[in-house]
């Protein structure tokens, strides 16, 4: 069960992951009316959720390292 749970932890952080980088980069599939890139008034929170995201990931890894 707890490999289980690291598991979908790290594929949540990596579909975070991949929308966070999506919207920063390309605009989609949030920032649509803003603008794309960092000229998008939302920047700052695809930049955080990047990070948030990034951190989610290690944490899983390094509990799946400790089940394993």
């Amino acid at each position: 069960m707890e490999k289980g749970l690291c598991i979908g932890s790290m594929a949540v952080a990596g579909l975070l992951l991949l929308v966070f980088l999506l919207d920063l980069l390309l605009g989609f599939p949030f920032s649509r009316a803003g603008g794309s890139g960092f000229s998008s008034p939302y920047s700052l929170v695809d930049i955080c959720g990047i990070l948030g995201s990034g951190i989610l990931g290690y944490l899983a890894f390094n509990a799946y390292q400790d089940v394993k």
